[in-house]
């Protein structure tokens, strides 16, 4: 519950953001560039636009998109996933309570059918797409054939470092909280932890936080995790943990077999841990998108820097720390986009945009902040 209020609560910083975007909608202008003549630049709204939105955050992704769309002037078509199309639907409903004229925000709904529409109808102009790596890549090849603007974020897996001069006791509740917390189903989830020397000496004290968390249905009070999405997606992380067995990996906490009275048939999967993760390993090399943290050691800072930046995902990454020149080090040094000083899902606030990338983000103007808008307007230059 605390994770879906969270939902619409980061949605709504977005709306709040929307409400001043006209600072960044302002054109340029530059009086006598050549004798008797101005230059003036207008923004100008594209038309249409459309926003695929994925399950994990029904309503915050789709508050990323078309409130952004329709500040800058444009109609909209949002097409939630097909597992949770509620939270769409509320969303539209409001909109219209509030004000909205017919046809602003359309909502349309399916699979594979909607988003070929989306990505091959000649009046939608911008297509922006938040979910896997397969649709990322289709909808960014698709829909850019068929000349549209096109952002996508997709898959991660996110790294964190772990110094032996880290507060212990905060560190630890800082990766627990990350790695499972949805349930582990975030793009921004902590999916590896790097442990520098000594610092490796903590995992049996993360564990067992770890082991404390309760795991039950997502209403019941106080439960710190639900379940995850569907019978496949549980399927899938748990051929993914045994994989990491197999290949050799150690399984510190092992949240397989996990039944939760009452909802016996529910797609459970209990805080896992492995360590002695290789690059190689298949639990490492795709993204798991549950309950289960990788855990890996370091020599040195150094060593776990090239680790990361060898990843080709560039979502997010943390560093766990008191010395602020190793703090300062790998903020320079680090490809991820997104950079945590003792933070450890660091998420841009609305003022800014979220900036993954390498292999997590196609496109070429990023979700809200000042640079959004650039998807969303065509730029006309005039010389009177």
């Amino acid at each position: 519950m605390a994770d879906a209020e969270g939902d619409v609560l980061r949605g709504l910083q977005i709306v709040d953001a929307c409400a001043a975007i006209p600072t960044l909608q302002m054109g340029e202008s530059t009086p006598n560039v050549a004798t008797d003549m101005d230059i003036i630049s207008y923004r100008i709204p594209l038309g249409v636009t459309a926003s695929i939105a994925p399950f994990n955050f029904p309503a915050m992704i789709p508050l990323w998109s078309f409130p952004v769309s329709v500040a800058c002037g444009n109609a909209t078509i949002l097409k939630p996933s097909e597992r949770v199309p509620g939270a769409s639907m509320i969303l539209a409903d409001l909109f219209t309570k509030a004000g909205a004229p017919p046809g602003l925000l359309n909502v349309i709904h399916g699979q594979h059918e909607a988003v070929n529409f989306i990505c091959e109808h000649p009046d939608i102009k911008a297509v922006s797409f938040v979910g896997s790596d397969p649709a990322g890549k289709h909808i960014y090849k698709k829909a850019s054939a068929h000349g549209k603007r096109v952002q996508c974020n997709m898959a991660a897996k996110n790294h964190c470092i772990v110094m032996s001069d880290a507060n212990k006791n905060k560190t630890i509740s800082q990766i627990v909280g990350a790695a499972f917390g949805a349930a582990g189903q975030r793009c921004m989830a902590l999916s590896v932890a790097i442990f520098v020397g000594k610092s490796k000496e903590w995992i049996p004290e993360m564990v067992e936080a770890a082991r404390m968390l309760k795991v039950d249905a997502g209403h019941v009070p106080h439960a710190d995790l639900g379940p995850v999405i569907s019978p496949e997606s549980k399927q899938r992380i748990l051929d993914l943990v045994e994989s990491g067995i197999k290949d050799g990996a150690k399984i510190d906490l092992d949240g397989r077999g996990l039944v939760v009275p009452g909802y016996e048939n529910g797609n459970f999967v209990g805080p896992t841990v492995l360590s002695g993760i290789q690059t190689d390993m298949k639990c490492y090399t795709e993204e798991i998108f549950g309950p289960v943290l990788l855990c890996m050691f370091a020599t040195t800072l150094d060593e776990a820097i090239t680790l990361i930046n060898m990843n080709p995902y560039g979502n997010g990454s943390a560093i766990f720390t008191t010395n602020g020149a190793t703090a300062r080090s790998y903020v320079h040094r680090i490809e991820a986009g997104q950079v945590g000083i003792n933070v450890p899902i660091p998420v841009p606030l609305p003022m800014f945009s979220f900036t993954g990338n390498k292999g997590s983000f196609l496109g070429d103007n990023h979700f809200y902040g000042k640079y959004v808008r650039l998807l969303h307007f065509l730029k006309a230059f005039q010389l009177v």
